[in-house]
C-alpha cells in the first residue's frame, strides 16, 4: 500500500548542515564565524541560510550591522535543530555501543536529594542486569537540568518542576516531598541547648540557598511569621563541598535538605541541630519528554529508578508503556 503523504523535510530537501548552521549561528551571532566553526566558506553559508528561508517562506534571522539575531521563526527552528541534532549523536553513540558489544547508554539529571540517596541504588540495580550498559549522572540544579532536557543532553531527570517551566512536552510523575534540616560542625554548642527554637538561633551565622530561591523565600519567611527579623549574618551558596568544610571551621548552621543532612552525619562529618524547620522545599519528581522516545538503555534505567523510588521513598507510579514494554 502506498501513500501520497510526505513530510515536509524530505520535500524541503533539509540538510544537516543546515541545522548544524542555526545552531552555530545562534551561538555565535555572526555568519562569519558560524561558517569557520562549520569549515565552510561564508557565501556557502548564507547559500544554506537562504534556501532554508526560502522554504519555510519565513525570515529566520534579523541582518543586523554587526552580526544575526534569531526571530521568533528562527527561535523555533533552532530548538528543534537542537534537539534534533542531539537526537542523531544519541543514535550514533547507541550504535558505537551496539557495535562494542555494549548494551547502549543512558544520560539522568537529578537534584542532590536524590542524586545521593535514589540514584546509587537504582544505578547499582541497572548494572547488576546490564552491565555493559553506560550510565551517565550529573548533578545539577533543576533549571540547569531543565534546559539540558530541552535540548536532548539528557534522557530523563530527577528533579522539580516550578511555574517558569514549559510543561507542554513534559511527563511528570511526582516522587517525594522534600524537608530540610539544619545542620553544624560536631560539637556545636547549640546541640546542647533543650527545645530549641528560631529565636535561639536568629543571630546565628547561616548558610542557605541564593537569593530569589524558594527556600530562600521560605526561610526568610520563616522568621518573619515568628515576629523575628531574618537572620543578616548569611553565605548564599548551595556548594556542599563548600557547606561541610566551612561548617567544620566555624559556628555557622546550615540548611540543606534532610536526606543530604542525614548522609553527611552518618559519616560523622555534620550533626543536625535540634531544630524543626517548616520552609521545606517542593516535591520531586521523575521527568521525562512526552515528544521523543525513549532508548532501550533508558526505559531500563527508568524502570529501575521507578522501582527503587517505591523503596526509598513508598511512590506510586500509574503503568506506562514504557513500563510495559
Amino acid at each position: 500500500m502506498t501513500t501520497n503523504y510526505t513530510h515536509w523535510f524530505i520535500r524541503a530537501r533539509l540538510k544537516t548542515r543546515q541545522l548544524l548552521l542555526l545552531v552555530a549561528l545562534a551561538e555565535e551571532g555572526n555568519i562569519h564565524r558560524a561558517a569557520q566553526v562549520l569549515n565552510m566558506t561564508q557565501p556557502a553559508a548564507s547559500k544554506l541560510l537562504k534556501d532554508l528561508e526560502d522554504v519555510l517562506e519565513v525570515p529566520l534571522f534579523e541582518r543586523l550591522p554587526r552580526g544575526m539575531r534569531p526571530t521568533w521563526y528562527g527561535e523555533t527552528m533552532i530548538r528543534h535543530a537542537r534537539v534534533a541534532l542531539a537526537s542523531l549523536n544519541q543514535a550514533h553513540d547507541e550504535l558505537t555501543a551496539l557495535k562494542a558489544g555494549r548494551f547502549g547508554q543512558v544520560s539522568v539529571g537529578a537534584i542532590t536529594a536524590p542524586g545521593l540517596v535514589l540514584l546509587p541504588p537504582a544505578v547499582a540495580l541497572v548494572k547488576q542486569e546490564h552491565p555493559s550498559l553506560n550510565v551517565s549522572l550529573q548533578i545539577e540544579t533543576s533549571d540547569v537540568l531543565m534546559e539540558r532536557l530541552s535540548h536532548g543532553k539528557l534522557d530523563m531527570l530527577v528533579a522539580r518542576l516550578f511555574a517558569n517551566h514549559d510543561k507542554s512536552d513534559l511527563r511528570y510523575e511526582v516522587l517525594a516531598e522534600e524537608p530540610v534540616s539544619a545542620i553544624t560542625r560536631p560539637g556545636h554548642p547549640l546541640l546542647n541547648v533543650s527545645q530549641l527554637g528560631l529565636r535561639d538561633v536568629v543571630s546565628a551565622g547561616w548558610i542557605v540557598s541564593p537569593s530569589g530561591s524558594v527556600l530562600r523565600h521560605r526561610f526568610e519567611l520563616m522568621f518573619q511569621e515568628e515576629g523575628l527579623e531574618p537572620p543578616v549574618n548569611i553565605i548564599d551558596t548551595s556548594a556542599l563541598l563548600f557547606i561541610t568544610k566551612m561548617l567544620q571551621q566555624s559556628d555557622m548552621i546550615a540548611v540543606v535538605a534532610s536526606d543530604v543532612a542525614r548522609y553527611y552525619a552518618s559519616h560523622g562529618i555534620v550533626s543536625i541541630l535540634p531544630i524543626d524547620l517548616p520552609c521545606h522545599m517542593d516535591a520531586f519528581g521523575l521527568i521525562t519528554r512526552t515528544d521523543k522516545l525513549l532508548s532501550p538503555a533508558a526505559k531500563v534505567m527508568l524502570r529501575a529508578l521507578k522501582s527503587t523510588a517505591v523503596t526509598v521513598y513508598g511512590s506510586r507510579f500509574e503503568p506506562s508503556a514504557d513500563d510495559l514494554d
